[in-house]
């Protein structure tokens, strides 16, 4: 599956370090994927991606591309952050539990009202002017 790619205005608020072992990662969500790390021995998922097997220790992980859909675990309003992300203000943050995957917190986007814990979610790619990020939303009708 691949996720929904949407333009927004501008840099985004705190660019993440990007390493030669996460460009595989970054440019995954560019080309509107959203990729992990699978130990090839175990079979341990994880998120931020890992080179190392976080549950075996394994030397080496495969990448996956994962659907991009979850269940909502938790959620909560943002209202006093840091400077970077000041203008932003207030935000709703996730907690999800990815299908066959692992738990991640991302942004929550285009929810007004506080979405039921347990509902689909999907992954999509916001792509900014010096990169992409990644935010969670209901899935589109």
């Amino acid at each position: 599956m691949t996720l929904e790619i949407i333009a927004r205005p501008g840099k985004r608020a705190y660019p993440p370090r990007v390493t030669a072992f996460t460009q595989t990662f970054w440019q995954g969500l560019l080309d509107g994927r959203f990729m992990i790390t699978k130990c090839p021995k175990c079979g341990h998922m994880s998120f931020p991606p890992k080179r190392i097997c976080a549950e075996c220790w394994a030397p080496n992980t495969d990448w996956l591309a994962h659907s991009g859909r979850g269940i909502l675990y938790s959620q909560s309003v943002v209202n006093a952050a840091a400077f970077y992300f000041a203008a932003e203000l207030p935000f709703r943050l996730g907690i999800i539990d990815l299908h066959d995957g692992p738990r991640i917190a991302t942004r929550l986007i285009g929810m007004d009202e506080p979405p039921p814990l347990g509902c689909e979610v999907e992954l999509v790619t916001l792509a900014y002017e010096d990169g992409p990020l990644y935010a969670a939303r209901l899935p589109a009708k």
